[in-house]
């Protein structure tokens, strides 16, 4: 039997990355079936900030403090 222990592919910083931006893109997903109008620029940039910034956020923090890093 193999002492080496399984890979951890759930921290990896892409997934962990990935994750974020889906449950980002879900949560604007779900406010937006909530308002009746439509887009503005400002909005766009919004919800490109809104998904980019936490996904950015949450790879970098993965990368630093998984097992990887170690």
């Amino acid at each position: 039997m193999s002492s080496n222990p399984p890979p951890s592919t759930w921290t990896t910083p892409e997934y962990v990355a990935a994750v974020v931006a889906i449950l980002a893109t879900g949560g604007l997903v779900f406010y937006s079936a909530l308002t009746a109008s439509g887009l503005t620029v400002d909005e766009v940039v919004f919800v490109v900030l809104t998904i980019t910034v936490p996904a950015t956020l949450a790879y970098e923090l993965a990368r630093r403090v998984g097992p990887s890093s170690r």
